[in-house]
């Protein structure tokens, strides 16, 4: 048999954020004896010894905040010209994949791939102009558009959206499902009895997120529920601030920041509720892995109606008023409803991510030629 074909994969660093979690995914369950993948980033990251272990080649150039455009730009070319093998390029940096890609094209890469994975820049008002202007650069040095929604591929390929390859956050289903067990184990572990509440949050602590507003809510809920708990699971720059926050409020013993972690799957199953307040979003893998888990799903109306999968767990509510979601809230803890995944619907709506793998496995093979 020859050698697979090798795809390069362009992220900042492969952490477990929703992309990563995306990529990770796609490459445990494609075939590796024909599609092999590779990595350029710019830090180091959570599953960086993964990579290694199946085969994967990790490249590392500095990213452009830390080193300036020009720089920047340099070592993009730099990299391009010397590992111009590549047949193909996957870029998923949102606008600054236009800097990515127009050095691939400039170094006679074939196939290069923009992915969105957004609906909105993150950084002041400087760094949007930025990345604006560098997200011009798109479209022209593009061969193929992804996107994981449609309102993904709106905000990032405009005009050029219906053009773009839908590509939906799909997880390994089977290893959500949920288990009263692994409820009792994981609650044990997290000294949480059977009366307690839990709320629970992944999402890296950054502005989308909304975090400050998520302290809000619980600390709001808190008072009519007393016997409640949040587990905020992550990690990023703002988390130092958001605990300040906490410990403002005097609520360190009920909120609990559980950092990053790699049994998120367990985790989930110890919840009673999943709250996420993002200020805007792609397609958020957090909120398939939830309804993996039977969950149900307080979130905000920021959040694309795409990501509901039609198993009665996810419930909408205004970012603008607080009252709302306090409300729903108590409506979920009322209900008490039972716990039960329906893997049917991520077979239907396409978020089986083995049938995912398959997909763009045969894609990068009959693209390549």
């Amino acid at each position: 048999m020859g050698n697979p074909l090798r795809i390069l994969h362009v992220v900042v660093n492969m952490n477990r954020g929703g992309a990563e979690t995306l990529i990770m995914n796609l490459y445990r369950n494609i075939d590796r004896t024909k599609v092999q993948f590779d990595f350029l980033t710019c830090k180091a990251g959570a599953f960086d010894e993964e990579i290694l272990n199946k085969g994967g080649k990790i490249h590392r150039i500095p990213y452009v905040s830390d080193v300036g455009h020009i720089k920047y730009l340099k070592a993009l070319n730099q990299f391009f010209d010397t590992h111009k093998s590549y047949p193909i390029i996957h870029s998923h940096l949102d606008k600054m994949s236009g800097m990515v890609l127009r050095s691939a094209r400039k170094a006679g890469i074939p196939v290069r791939i923009s992915h969105s994975h957004n609906t909105q820049s993150e950084g002041g008002l400087a760094a949007r102009i930025y990345k604006w202007l560098v997200g011009k650069f798109i479209i022209p040095n593009s061969t193929t558009l992804f996107a994981c929604s449609n309102d993904a591929a709106k905000w990032l390929f405009q005009k050029k959206s219906s053009t773009s390859h839908i590509l939906k956050n799909g997880i390994e289903y089977d290893r959500f499902s949920f288990s009263n067990e692994v409820r009792k184990q994981i609650r044990a572990e997290l000294m949480l009895d059977d009366q307690t509440f839990v709320l629970g949050h992944v999402g890296r602590f950054a502005h989308q997120k909304n975090h400050t507003y998520l302290i809000d809510l619980f600390a709001e809920f808190n008072k009519v529920r007393e016997n409640a708990v949040l587990l905020l699971i992550g990690d990023g720059p703002l988390r130092p601030t958001i605990e300040e926050k906490v410990r403002k409020l005097g609520l360190e013993k009920k909120i609990r920041f559980l950092g990053v972690r790699s049994d998120i799957n367990r985790i989930l199953q110890g919840l009673d509720i999943f709250v996420f307040p993002s200020l805007h979003e792609g397609l958020p893998v957090a909120l398939i892995e939830a309804q993996g888990a039977g969950l149900p799903c307080l979130i905000s109306d920021c959040v694309s109606t795409e990501v509901d999968l039609g198993m009665n767990l996810v419930n909408y509510a205004p970012l603008n008023n607080t009252e709302a979601w306090i409300n729903k809230m108590k409506r979920i803890t009322a209900s008490q409803m039972e716990r039960k995944s329906e893997q049917v619907a991520f077979s239907n709506k396409g978020y089986d991510i083995a049938a995912t793998a398959n997909k763009i496995e045969d894609f990068y093979l009959t693209i390549s030629g």
